[in-house]
């Protein structure tokens, strides 16, 4: 019984941008490295340098210059409404950490949004991703010290799926991190 509740909760995912759009880096491939990218914002206020390592924003000729927010989807394994982290899932949050806590990243914020996918009614998807977000932020301030001022958690229940085609897709399941200044 708790194996199929496992298996119902989700596989352990990084996606990064759009779920159609956007490359799905799995296990080993999301990388501090990775999740830096990801989370870096451009833009012209982006600070820029080798000590920050911001990419130099880019753009066409005429067009307007803004930043753009650093955004990495973390499907994050939770068993079937529960908001309990499972053991994998704290190895993609430990290198999370690790982005966090370096020179690139310091001094920004992040939002930590929960999402759920759609089978439960509104409000408890509602409870449930923030419940998600909660625990991710929990985790990262009592495993590795991240200040609580950093974090920002967030419950979006089932209203930004990345797999429309499939309500009960894992990738809608997740915790999206996404810097703010």
């Amino acid at each position: 019984m708790r194996l199929q509740a496992f298996l119902m909760g989700a596989a352990l995912v990084v996606a990064f941008g759009a779920y159609p759009q956007g490359a799905v880096l799995k296990g080993s491939q999301a990388t501090e490295s990775a999740l830096i990218e990801a989370l870096t914002i451009e833009g012209p206020e982006a600070a820029s340098g080798p000590t920050r390592g911001f990419r130099a924003p880019t753009r066409s000729a005429g067009q307007a210059s803004k930043p753009s927010a650093g955004k990495a989807s973390l499907l994050i394994t939770f068993a079937t409404d529960s908001s309990e982290l499972m053991g994998e899932s704290q190895g993609v949050l430990d290198t999370l950490a690790r982005a966090l806590q370096s020179d690139a990243l310091a001094g920004f914020s992040f939002r930590v949004e929960g999402h759920a996918d759609s089978r439960g009614d509104d409000a408890r998807n509602k409870e449930l991703s923030q419940l998600r977000a909660d625990a991710v932020a929990a985790y990262l301030m009592k495993a590795h010290g991240i200040l609580p001022e950093r974090l920002t958690p967030i419950g979006k229940g089932s209203s930004e799926p990345l797999n429309t085609a499939r309500v009960d897709a894992p990738e809608n399941r997740r915790v999206t991190i996404v810097t703010i200044r």
